[in-house]
């Protein structure tokens, strides 16, 4: 499992949000795969939580679980009960199957009867649906269409993905105003020559370059299994039906269907992980259920 670390009693660093990328709570212990920020701390979560048993009062991951392999998640899971003190709360949060399928099938309908409005949804909510579990290149077709020009249904999106989504229609547009303004430069032939030696300087380029040479057209294939072992794919999908079953497998009680602001955890909108100081939701496409260790 590697080197475990320790958490200490002080303010709520008994409390550990896990996956936590860059949003999560200061005074919380935080780890993700790879360092992200100040106080974050690196572990490959796949390997196990490098925690002692009975470390926290709570557990938290948000957005996490959807990535690990059907075969994986319980013994995930397991880990994250083993980490629980007694009493304490495991919060899953994770994208919502039933909530997709019921907008899918509502867009199905609508969309077949001529609607125009609803078929720019119902191709929103097939990506939504599958392009995270088949996408062989960050962001996929979902990013490629948050960086349309014109998003027909902006308010749709949003409505169903909220703050991130805006962050990436945002982003998105700031990428292709970038990229055009490189194409608006022109470069003389020197200057050309120099960027091209300057991006084969470093150790990487050239490994990247002979790999090519190497593999020819199997060159892609290459490309694609490190993609879609890097974690930005969905390896499975939950509802509250199958999420609720796998969190009573690892041992938790209690179990309970929470929403975004509504927790077992005290004082829980506080911390701002699942909504903003606004009361706005991070995530509305979200289910959120929750298990005790008795």
């Amino acid at each position: 499992m590697g080197r475990a670390f320790t958490s200490s009693s002080t303010g709520y660093s008994n409390y550990l949000n896990l996956g936590c990328g860059h949003r999560f709570h200061p005074a919380w212990t935080n780890v993700d795969f790879v360092f992200t920020a100040e106080g974050v701390m690196a572990a490959d979560l796949a390997k196990g939580i490098p925690f002692s048993d009975a470390s926290f009062d709570v557990v938290y991951h948000s957005h996490l679980l959807e990535h690990f392999s059907k075969s994986e998640a319980e013994p995930f899971l397991s880990e994250c009960y083993r980490i629980l003190r007694p009493n304490g709360i495991l919060r899953v949060a994770v994208p919502d199957l039933e909530q997709i399928v019921k907008t899918y099938l509502i867009a199905l309908e609508k969309a077949s009867t001529g609607s125009k409005e609803w078929a720019d949804n119902y191709e929103w909510i097939l990506l939504e649906m599958y392009d995270q579990a088949v996408r062989d290149h960050p962001g996929g077709e979902m990013a490629a269409y948050l960086s349309r020009n014109h998003i027909p249904n902006r308010e749709f999106i949003l409505k169903r993905c909220g703050i991130e989504a805006r962050n990436i229609i945002n982003h998105g547009r700031y990428r292709q105003q970038q990229f055009q303004n490189v194409f608006k430069k022109k470069y003389h032939p020197k200057q050309l020559l120099s960027r091209v030696y300057h991006s084969f300087r470093h150790r990487s380029h050239w490994r990247e370059w002979l790999l090519k040479v190497l593999c020819g057209r199997e060159y892609c294939m290459l490309q694609t299994g490190r993609f879609r072992r890097k974690g930005e794919t969905h390896r499975w999908m939950y509802d509250r039906y199958s999420l609720s079953v796998l969190l009573s497998k690892c041992g938790l009680k209690s179990i309970k269907q929470q929403t975004a602001a509504k927790s077992y955890i005290p004082n829980w909108t506080s911390f701002n992980l699942d909504t903003e100081p606004d009361g706005t939701v991070y995530k509305p496409d979200s289910l959120y259920v929750e298990g005790i260790k008795l």
